[in-house]
Parts: C-alpha cells; sequence; structure tokens
C-alpha cells in the first residue's frame, strides 16, 4: 500500500520533469533547537524567498522540505534539506535527479566561515572551505559545478570553537543587522535567477556589513 501510495505521489510530478528551471536550496539543520543558529541562516533565507515567491514549503519528500513555484516566468523549486547539515548532498541530489534540474542552475545558500560577518559573496564552482554540507553536495553530485551565494558568519579566535561556534545563536549585535543581511541574500538570490550570476555579483556582492552604512 505504502509503494502504490508513494508511486501515485511520485506520478503526479512526473510530468514536470525537466521542467524546473532552478533549484535553490537553503542550507540548515532542521529542528527548534538550531532554528536561529549561524549554521541556519541558509534556511532563512529559503524561508524569506518562499514568503516572497509565495512558494509553501509544504511537501516532504525527497529528504527535503519543498515547494515550486513561478518567478517572472522561471520555474523554481526552492527546498530546505532535511537530513541535518552534513548528509544535505542526500537531499539535493534526489530533487536535482528526479526534476532534472541542470547542475549549472543549482543555487545553494549556505554561511560561511572565512567570510567577516554580513559579507554576501557569490561564485559558481569552487572548493568547500570545509563546510561539511558543501561537501556532502559536491560528494553526491561528483561536481563542483553548482552557484553558491555565501553568507558571512564570521569565525571564533579560538579555531577549536568553530564546531561549537557554528551551532550558536547570532550575537545579540548581529541579531540586529541580521534582517538587512538575510534581505540582500535573498535579492541576490533572486537577481541569479532572473538576470544570471554576474549580474548578481555586480549588484549585490559586499566585502562585509558596511554595506548598511553606505544605505543610511
Amino acid at each position: 500500500m505504502r509503494l502504490f501510495s508513494f508511486g501515485k505521489y511520485l506520478f503526479r510530478f512526473q510530468k514536470e520533469r525537466g521542467q524546473v528551471v532552478y533549484l535553490v536550496v537553503g542550507l540548515g539543520n532542521p529542528g527548534k533547537r538550531y532554528e536561529f543558529t549561524r549554521h541556519n541562516i541558509g534556511f532563512m533565507v529559503a524561508d524569506l524567498l518562499a514568503a516572497r515567491w509565495k512558494v509553501d514549503l509544504k511537501q516532504k519528500s525527497f529528504n527535503a522540505l519543498w515547494g515550486k513555484g513561478t518567478v517572472e516566468g522561471k520555474n523554481v523549486l526552492l527546498a530546505k534539506p532535511q537530513t541535518f547539515m552534513n548528509l544535505s548532498g542526500t537531499a539535493v541530489k534526489q530533487l536535482q535527479s528526479f526534476f532534472k534540474t541542470e547542475i549549472s542552475n543549482l543555487i545553494v545558500i549556505h554561511d560561511d566561515l572565512d567570510l567577516p560577518y554580513g559579507a554576501v559573496r557569490m561564485k559558481a564552482g569552487g572548493g568547500t572551505a570545509g563546510h561539511k554540507g558543501l561537501a556532502s553536495i559536491e560528494s553526491n553530485l561528483g561536481t563542483s559545478g553548482f552557484m553558491r551565494v555565501r553568507l558571512g558568519i564570521g569565525k571564533p579566535v579560538d579555531k577549536s570553537r568553530i564546531e561549537g561556534y557554528v551551532l550558536e545563536p547570532f550575537r545579540k549585535e548581529e541579531q540586529v543587522m541580521l534582517p538587512e543581511v538575510i534581505h540582500r541574500a535573498a535579492d541576490a538570490s533572486a537577481e541569479i535567477v532572473l538576470n544570471g550570476l554576474q549580474k548578481a555579483i555586480s549588484k549585490y556582492q559586499t566585502k562585509n556589513i558596511d554595506f548598511l552604512k553606505k544605505e543610511e
């Protein structure tokens, strides 16, 4: 019975395979415990994009919460893997394979320890810089040729604290600026979908949180 139900469920989306132009994935860990931690900033951006694009992240399959929408005529699938960060590639691979999205049209939104807090950087390809979520995606896809929206979270002086640092909430002074950072990252992600990576870089890329001072 379960097999029949799942088969019927897959048939529902079968006709849409190959029609998803962009797969946009925000990385994070599931559960209330991790909701406002540094590692979950990718989830925060995905939630904002879902609200803007009127995408319901209610589908629960492929080890992810996901939903489909149309952004100025372009079909987009937005997803939040539910595997925990280190196994994110399992969900990304399943979604990419089923919907037959080009790897070059995969956008992964994630935290980055190597960037100062508030930085929003973008690129296609590259290494993982020790980010286990990215490493899992690269391993499962067999390539690093996907786009990334990298959100700086800074790093602790004591490198032995890194594992705990990413699972901590943002500091109070960081929380004040966090909505602006999330909005800028969402703007950048949308720009990639609508006008391509290079235009998004020229319009939204920042080195640090100083972009807020320029906009005051």
